[in-house]
């Protein structure tokens, strides 16, 4: 796995990632306010159909702070997907960009102390879930991506507002539809 935009500082150990973001960093394309590219993104290259997940733990504090996984093709074509803390409250959260940033939320309630996230990807098509427990898994999002058989997963967090803030990722994995497991399991 590699970075693209590497955080100030990251650690990883066996399976967990804790980044601490920059400030003012985003994956954001013309709507509403602006074009930023600067997120943070540690991923790698997945040809195919694929099932990634992962458990996040945020310690949001500033407006829009963002954690989650990430699936791009270039910076024009993306989804992220996650935790994103806005108003003092957690929400589940896409954003499906096609040389335009889309936003799509559903708030927590309670703002839970993690967040499991899966997205699955078949041909073009690629479905946003969340959980919980880890085990029962609600639909935030269905979205149309692109034909581009290989594309770029991994994990995603920024922090547009402020000065940065810490997230934890736990179990990330990556499941090819070709194998049982290729590439990440960390």
């Amino acid at each position: 796995m590699k970075w693209y935009n590497e955080p100030p500082t990251w650690e990883h150990q066996e399976s967990i990632i804790t980044v601490t973001s920059g400030a003012k960093t985003d994956f954001w394309r013309r709507t509403h306010y602006c074009v930023r590219d600067n997120g943070h993104f540690y991923y790698q290259e997945v040809t195919g159909d694929f099932t990634t997940k992962v458990k996040i733990i945020g310690k949001y504090q500033n407006s829009s702070d963002h954690a989650g996984l990430m699936i791009r093709v270039d910076e024009k074509t993306w989804l992220k997907s996650g935790v994103e803390f806005v108003n003092n409250m957690q929400y589940v959260s896409a954003v499906v960009t096609r040389n335009d940033s889309e936003w799509s939320v559903v708030p927590l309630g309670n703002n839970p102390d993690w967040l499991w996230l899966r997205l699955q990807r078949r041909g073009s098509t690629v479905e946003v879930q969340y959980s919980l427990d880890g085990k029962e898994y609600n639909i935030l999002k269905t979205t149309d991506l692109t034909e581009k058989e290989t594309v770029q997963v991994g994990l995603v967090c920024a922090c547009p507002e402020n000065d940065g803030f810490q997230v934890t990722f736990e179990d990330f994995q990556i499941e090819t539809m070709n194998s049982q497991l290729e590439g990440a399991k960390l």
